[in-house]
């Protein structure tokens, strides 16, 4: 497949050029590591210039990888050689995916190649810590100990993630109910009321009427209005693959009263516990960062991050770069600040991502408890103002027989 890639050479000037690769982080990756700056990547024209989002997971299962992680630090500590432990875990693994990437990584590093640069070689289909980490620890010779730390800052990630889900399943199967208690409603029983009102000979009410108009219509063109939803979801789908329709929502996502704090506190934690965890492997704070900031995964975050390995570069200090951001909050800059002066800055990078974790946590317990009895509220008068509307009628026909 061929890419437009737009990049900035080592001499400072911009180009655009065509490259030809299977997938676009490959590509990335390759592109940096000849020394370019990536600009943007985008797919060459297609016929109508249109192209099928993307709406599987592009990354390998998390908890694959992490058992994976866990019995490669458990046959180096038993003295194994890198290559032969690969070569037993391809033994052991059952066919897949990762199976199969596993097996060029095996084959890239039986060829001579260090581990992080063969899984750098997939680019964003593993962390992108992962690699970096990797190349600490190849540097230092402690690879199973980096290892050891990128598995603890996994399992801290994953159990974050995992809370956060827990705790959100009950509002959406609540939510998904209620829809499917309105959609019976609407489609199936209130139509069978219109005979009925029709043989009491009554005027009806408007808001009956209404409510009549709208349930015949939807009874009517459902066919209709189910492809015209699909063909905007599926809109919506392909401009949230774009830059700016991601960078879009993402912001408006942050403007969510209690989701965007939660949300923008996520992403916070993101950015602290990958540069703690890679501080804490030895690798020096520039490049640290700038593998940290491809960690955040709002977008909008991220682009306001991504000036803070220039500054530090630049000579500024560390706070204050995080400062300029304007996405930090004042806690969080002071105690980075206090970290780089006492020369614990990873220590108490963790420090802060925990709190940003802590608070993540306390923001959704509070919004869950205010969403399950807001919905439950809210869909009783949604259904009780259909049943009212429903009965009207047949009061007003009980009046006049009085």
């Amino acid at each position: 497949m061929e890419f437009v890639c737009r990049l900035g050479t080592p001499d400072g000037s911009i180009v655009e050029e065509v490259h030809e690769s299977a997938v676009e982080s490959v590509l990335r990756v390759e592109l940096e590591g000849r020394g370019y700056h990536v600009f943007t990547i985008r797919p060459r024209g297609m016929a109508l210039g249109l192209r099928l989002p993307r709406f599987g997971r592009s990354r390998v299962p998390m908890q694959d990888f992490l058992i994976f992680n866990r019995e490669l630090v458990a046959l180096l500590k038993a003295g194994l050689p890198l290559l032969q432990s690969l070569d037993i875990l391809l033994e052991r693994g059952r066919e897949g995916r990762f199976h199969n990437i596993l097996r060029e990584v095996r084959d890239r590093v039986k060829k001579g190649e260090d581990l992080s640069d063969a899984f750098a070689h997939f680019g964003s289909v593993f962390p992108p810590l992962y690699s970096s980490s990797l190349k600490a620890g190849e540097r230092s010779g402690e690879i199973e100990q980096v290892i050891r730390r990128f598995i603890h800052y996994l399992e801290l990630v994953t159990k974050a993630r995992r809370r956060v889900v827990s705790a959100v399943v009950y509002p959406i199967v609540l939510f998904g109910v209620s829809l499917v208690m309105l959609a019976v409603m609407t489609l199936y029983v209130i139509p069978q009321f219109e005979v009925f009102f029709f043989s009491l000979n009554v005027e009806l009410p408007a808001v009956t009427r209404l409510i009549l108009a709208v349930s015949l219509f939807l009874r009517g063109n459902w066919h209709f209005l189910l492809i015209g939803a699909l063909a905007l979801a599926y809109s919506l789908a392909y401009w949230s693959r774009t830059r700016g329709g991601r960078m879009f929502l993402d912001r408006q996502m942050l403007r969510i009263p209690f989701i965007g704090t939660i949300l923008h506190r996520f992403a916070l934690s993101q950015f602290t516990r990958s540069l703690g965890t890679l501080l804490a492997g030895g690798i020096s704070l520039v490049p640290s960062i700038d593998v940290a900031v491809r960690a955040v995964g709002n977008t909008w975050v991220h682009s306001k991050m991504s000036d803070l390995g220039t500054l530090v570069a630049e000579g500024r200090p560390f706070y204050e770069a995080i400062e300029e951001s304007r996405v930090f909050t004042d806690i969080a800059i002071d105690m980075v600040k206090v970290g780089e002066s006492t020369g614990a800055l990873d220590e108490m990078l963790e420090e802060v991502s925990e709190f940003f974790e802590q608070e993540t946590e306390t923001l959704l317990e509070r919004v869950l408890v205010l969403a399950e009895p807001l919905m439950l509220v809210v869909m009783g008068i949604v259904i009780a103002f259909l049943l009212i509307a429903m009965y009207m009628p047949m009061f007003s026909a009980w009046g006049q027989i009085q």
